[in-house]
């Protein structure tokens, strides 16, 4: 399979909302419970893109949107300003086929190059094995777990919580 990954375009909303619209309905990776329709995903996208966060879809060769991921503030605190939190999304056909993790390998990179220092994975579920795995694989630890902090789907879920060193990660004051 041939993937391209590239900055996310307005044109990808339709495919962005589905993506995450079936998450949402089947998964405990959202806690929200009722998918926000496309223009509510845009308004995110486009406060992503305008606060200077990466967002990038990944591509087959025929141009369908296959997954997508980006960044956001950890909090909005000024002090949290060179943490970033990931949010990846693959559309379920192309699980397992190695499209979350070209997604988050471009996340890192892009997160380093513009001098964040901490990515943080907030995974819904303690039993979501494949991200917890995937954040792994890239070098995230595990740094706690959130016991029953959302209910959804009739049950308590927790939310595990890893984080990567980006860069020089805390070694050295941050350029500014």
């Amino acid at each position: 399979m041939t993937v391209t990954l590239r900055d996310s375009q307005a044109d990808d909303i339709t495919a962005i909302a589905a993506i995450y619209g079936h998450a949402v309905r089947t998964g405990l990776a959202s806690f929200e419970y009722e998918p926000p329709d496309a223009a509510e995903m845009a308004r995110r996208r486009d406060g992503i893109i305008a606060a200077g966060y990466p967002y990038i879809v990944a591509t087959d060769a025929d141009g369908s949107v296959l997954g997508y991921a980006y960044v956001s503030a950890y909090r909005p605190r000024i002090a949290y300003r060179f943490t970033v939190e990931n949010s990846i999304y693959v559309a379920q056909p192309a699980h397992g086929r190695g499209v979350g993790r070209m997604l988050l390998r471009a996340l890192i990179a892009r997160c380093t190059d513009q001098g964040f220092r901490l990515m943080v994975a907030v995974i819904g579920d303690s039993a979501n094995t494949a991200s917890i795995r995937l954040h792994a694989a890239h070098g995230f630890r595990p740094v706690g777990t959130l016991p029953d902090v959302g209910w959804k789907f009739g049950r308590w879920v927790d939310s595990v919580l890893m984080t990567l060193a980006l860069g020089e990660g805390a070694t050295t004051p941050p350029v500014e």
